[in-house]
């Protein structure tokens, strides 16, 4: 029954019980009306309208607690839903306010896979052309620098060589730079391979203890789950390098029930999330999670370290 009918049919109720009353009722109205005829009158429309209240009550209370939820509720998290309700037109409203949410996760997770793959393929251009282009041109220039060193009076010798390192320096730096902007290992090797990779990369150029726990056996994933998995490890331990200066940090990327768990937990200076405005790095790890349907967790606190914890699940994994 829609809403509307329904509170017709319980006003209509009331009243027509207050008018059987009247009607089979030894009560009569005088002309004018008595102090006892009065009491009588004030107190049926008090039943009246407590009847009613309670009547409506029933079905109008959920419908406010769900309006409240639905004020409350962030629409941006993923996993964001309003509880249903016992009442018919609760139920209706939550399940109606439920789908849309669905629908707008379900938009707002291809919108950002499309807008991901487009910044992949311009990050593969990118290193693409770092590595034809610059890398190339560095290559030619560390070449002539070297020949010619070798024709120079020993009086610019030194100054050429330190020029040359640093060249090299140069040269080492865009062929790092474009690695992480197209990391080949990952299509080349794997998922498993390209993070022991990257842990690797980051004890080399970072002094804290790195664990790293990786699961054997692990299922296989499309590319773009791998790569959104990558990714958000790859700026899970920039940041912590960045910002978090750890002693230990601890990776992991273990398969439970139907999901796959990626955590990178560090022991550093933290931060508290409810203070701050999410960077750029943090957004985005927060769109990659959203675009294979995985629910990505940021805990930290000031001194308390950081945890982040990827959950993919693995039936969402074919609609990627």
């Amino acid at each position: 029954m829609r809403l509307y009918w329904k509170v017709f049919a319980i006003n209509g109720l009331v009243l027509s019980v207050a008018t059987l009353a009247l009607v089979v009722g030894p009560v009569t109205v005088s002309r004018p009306t008595a102090a006892s005829e009065l009491v009588v009158l004030t107190t049926g429309l008090a039943v009246m309208l407590l009847a009613n209240a309670l009547l409506l009550r029933v079905d109008l209370n959920p419908i406010d607690r769900i309006i409240g939820e639905m004020g409350r509720l962030d629409p941006t998290y993923p996993q964001a839903r309003v509880t249903s309700s016992t009442s018919e037109p609760g139920r209706r409203l939550a399940d109606t306010f439920n789908n849309l949410l669905e629908r707008l996760a379900e938009e707002r997770a291809s919108s950002h896979a499309r807008t991901l793959a487009a910044q992949e393929a311009e990050r593969q251009r990118i290193a693409q052309e770092l590595h034809d282009e610059v890398g190339q041109h560095l290559t030619v220039v560390l070449l002539g620098l070297k020949r010619l060193e070798q024709g120079l009076p020993d009086a610019l010798t030194d100054e050429v060589a330190l020029l040359r390192h640093s060249v090299r320096a140069g040269l080492d730096d865009v062929r790092r730079v474009a690695h992480q902007l197209r990391p080949s290992v990952l299509a080349d090797l794997g998922l498993t391979n390209a993070l022991a990779a990257l842990t690797n990369d980051f004890e080399r150029h970072h002094p804290a203890a790195l664990r790293r726990t990786i699961a054997p056996g692990l299922p296989a994933l499309p590319h773009e789950a791998e790569l959104a998995i990558y990714r958000i490890g790859q700026e899970a331990l920039t940041n912590a390098a960045r910002h978090a200066d750890p002693r230990h940090v601890d990776l992991s990327l273990v398969h439970s029930g139907a999901q796959l768990i990626l955590t990178v937990a560090d022991d550093g200076s933290g931060f508290e999330p409810t203070t701050q405005h999410p960077g750029a790095g943090i957004r985005g790890m927060y769109d990659r999670a959203m675009a294979i349907r995985g629910d990505l967790t940021i805990s930290s606190g000031i001194g308390e370290g950081t945890t982040l914890r990827l959950a993919v699940p693995l039936a969402a994994q074919g609609d990627t």
